[in-house]
């Protein structure tokens, strides 16, 4: 299948800042406090992300959440699932912790295990960064998040809670920039995790024509007052920017962007084009075929991720690799937490180890 990488990035990503925090179309059951799991913040420092020219920590707030069984059976061990937000977005939205959200994780996850899934750890990073977002990729700018997530957060994990510290053990979901970040991660560390859910992943394809006066917004932008005021697309262009063409040599913001001088730069697009995951994918076929399992989503109203999410389903099976797809009634936000819990964690149940 021919694929065509012509959808316009900062519009991929942006679908989820046009939609009101606290709007959700399904709100999960929540379990009965008695068997509601606990809910722990920590800090997590990154070795992976010193130094980064961004300079934004490397100590990093993390969620985790404890599943009802946790405190009461101390001999127990269980598997994770490492949950990865989108841009502009937060662990501390996704976890309750900042007012009413489209997803709240304890609550999915309590109603998910009171019907009988299977109980697991859930951890998710803060990948709020100066530019909003990390885009959960390797740069000098924003610091090495792959290996933060696949290495410094696994381990820290691993030493600080009863888990199954094994491959067949671990998860890694995400949705949005999130879900870009599992096929990114999960392409780069096959021997880290099993099982991989992209949910309404962005960013599987780049643009080959990047437009002009979105590049001219974004270079205007030269203060952290100025990204503050700036649009959603231009936000976008900058973390794009910052992850994917970084450049020490270019002080201050230390990266180039796709036109310059009213000139598009084919090095700087060929360098966004190769972070694209559709571009990615054939050069690490062993690497997915190794995984136990592998699913991804995408609402029928999110329209640009729908197309890459149907593109990448056409790929995965032309390659023979086997995997899980579905384009459901939905956009880019209205069912995450009722797939969250009756789809995402289900699924984790289903493949991960637990002994």
């Amino acid at each position: 299948m021919r694929i065509r990488i012509s959808t316009l990035l900062f519009l991929v990503i942006g679908v989820a800042s046009q939609i009101p925090v606290g709007s959700s179309a399904w709100a999960a059951p929540a379990a009965p406090s008695a068997v509601a799991g606990k809910l722990e913040r920590i800090t997590v420092h990154g070795p992976s992300l010193e130094g980064n020219l961004a300079g934004d920590s490397a100590d990093r707030p993390v969620s985790v959440f404890l599943p009802p069984s946790y405190s009461a059976s101390p001999k127990r061990r269980y598997p994770v699932v490492y949950l990865l937000h989108g841009y502009t977005d937060s662990d501390e939205r996704w976890f309750g912790l900042a007012g009413p959200h489209f997803v709240n994780v304890p609550t999915a996850a309590n109603g998910a295990f009171a019907s009988g899934v299977r109980e697991v750890i859930i951890v998710m990073p803060n990948a709020f960064t100066r530019y909003q977002g990390s885009m959960y990729s390797n740069s000098v700018v924003t610091g090495d998040w792959e290996t933060f997530v696949a290495k410094d957060l696994v381990a820290y994990v691993d030493k600080h809670y009863r888990t199954l510290a094994r491959r067949e053990s671990r998860g890694l979901a995400g949705h949005s920039m999130g879900g870009y970040g599992v096929a990114k991660i999960g392409m780069k560390y096959p021997g880290i995790f099993s099982s991989l859910y992209a949910m309404s992943p962005c960013c599987m394809a780049a643009s080959l024509q990047p437009s002009s006066e979105a590049v001219e917004r974004a270079a205007k932008v030269r203060t952290a007052e100025d990204l503050q005021k700036a649009d959603f697309g231009t936000k976008a262009m900058l973390a794009s920017a910052a992850a994917w063409s970084p450049n020490p040599k270019n002080p201050p913001q230390y990266f180039d962007l796709p036109v310059k001088a009213g000139q598009v730069s084919q090095e700087v697009v060929a360098r966004w084009a190769a972070n694209a995951p559709l571009a990615m994918v054939p050069q690490y076929i062993p690497s997915l075929k190794s995984y136990d399992a592998i699913a991804l989503d995408a609402g029928d109203k999110d329209v640009g991720i729908a197309a890459t999410v149907r593109s990448l389903d056409q790929m995965l099976t032309d390659y023979g690799i086997a995997h899980e797809s579905q384009i459901y009634d939905g956009d880019h936000v209205s069912r995450i937490a009722e797939r969250l819990q009756s789809t995402v964690l289900p699924f984790f149940a289903a493949h991960l180890k637990s002994q």
